[in-house]
């Protein structure tokens, strides 16, 4: 559609396919309940999301995420100690720093002797929604249980143990299974899980005016977003002083930003949730994305409506390319949405038009040309 980015923001919207898969394996599937259709909802948090993009963002730059020392506290001598804080370095020259935002406030357990006693924090450029069902009709949870089975294994064995928690011999065991007319197998069966199935969505806002600029402004007028020491590292590193919307800043260096807008693309198209169960993979392939500088048109161009065709509620997917968004489709959908037919180049499409607009943004100039 080629249309002018005349916003400092950009929106994309990526359909998924997900297929008897977990997101979380902690605490089991999460779920939301959804009022108007009073239908238990699966989801992977904005949180998670955003962990899987930062990753496929660092694996594509080569590197790693930035260190986090975790603090323990000793309650009590001879206690288990507790979980305290995280610590991060609140440094943005860390690309999952700058990418990802931080918080830190300094006390006398964490911070340095030379280090200023003031909360520095950024708040991340990408405003990233939770994935979520398309619509309530077009996703869901189903049971899944199981067994731990090893009754062919000749190298397994069963034992038990009396009440005192102490192992019976196999003369023992055997006479009191005799006794009570009871055997016991290789096995064991596993509680019910639920997993989820359906299309789902994701949605990002990227605010170019600070997506590779960092705050420098002073206490006296805001909150800054680096400690000086870290503001005298950047500069050492070849940040440029300028400033945006928001007051002083430090961009980072044009060599650099070429190589994190590279990785950034791609991590916003192809990430995976890589915390899910092996027994539970899925591929999560990707339908389709809407791309835009507008919030509203990716919403119309991927959607779902309800038929009026039918007495019960019945939702079908959408894909609608004049909706106002760039809209590229992926080789998967013609099996999950009638007259649709994708691309086998549209990730790459995709991609390079994140690459496009990103890399078209005047970030050392923001003042004087909002955007180009």
């Amino acid at each position: 559609m080629g249309n002018i980015m005349n916003s400092p923001y950009l929106y994309l919207r990526g359909l998924k396919h997900v297929e008897h898969t977990v997101f979380c394996v902690e605490d089991g599937q999460k779920t939301y309940y959804e009022p108007q259709f009073r239908r238990q909802q699966p989801f992977s948090s904005g949180q998670q999301v955003k962990r899987s993009i930062l990753e496929s963002v660092m694996r594509g730059l080569g590197n790693d995420l930035a260190p986090v020392e975790f603090l323990w506290k000793l309650d009590g001598k001879g206690k288990a100690p507790k979980e305290d804080i995280a610590v991060q370095p609140c440094d943005p020259t860390y690309p999952d720093q700058l990418l990802g935002g931080y918080m830190k406030a300094s006390s006398k357990k964490t911070k340095s002797d030379d280090e200023e006693d003031f909360v520095v924090k950024r708040r991340s450029p990408l405003s990233i929604s939770a994935m979520r069902p398309l619509h309530p009709l077009l996703a869901g949870t189903d049971e899944e249980s199981g067994t731990f089975d090893r009754t062919s294994n000749p190298n397994s064995k069963v034992t038990l143990l009396d009440e005192d928690g102490n192992e019976m011999s196999p003369e023992e065991m055997q006479d009191y299974m005799e006794d009570i007319d009871k055997h016991l197998p290789k096995r064991k069966f596993l509680s019910e899980q639920k997993r989820a199935y359906g299309l789902f969505v994701y949605d990002i806002a990227i605010d170019l005016r600070r997506l590779f600029s960092v705050s420098t402004i002073g206490l006296d007028k805001g909150e800054p977003e680096v400690y000086s020491d870290v503001k005298e590292k950047m500069l050492e590193s070849g940040w440029v002083e300028s400033e945006n919307f928001f007051g002083p800043c430090l961009v980072c260096p044009e060599e650099q930003r070429s190589k994190i807008i590279t990785a950034l693309a791609n991590g916003l198209i192809n990430w995976q949730i890589t915390s899910n169960q092996a027994r539970t993979f899925s591929l999560m392939e990707p339908l389709a994305f809407a791309l835009s500088d507008k919030a509203h048109t990716i919403a119309g161009a991927i959607r779902a409506e309800l038929r009026e065709d039918v007495e019960k509620d019945q939702a079908v997917p959408r894909i609608d390319e004049d909706a106002g968004a760039e809209v590229f489709k992926t080789l998967p959908i013609s099996g999950y949405i009638k007259g649709e037919y994708g691309s086998a180049n549209a990730v790459g499409q995709a991609k390079h038009w994140l690459i496009d607009k990103m890399e078209a943004f005047n970030y050392e100039n923001q003042t004087s040309v909002t955007a180009s």
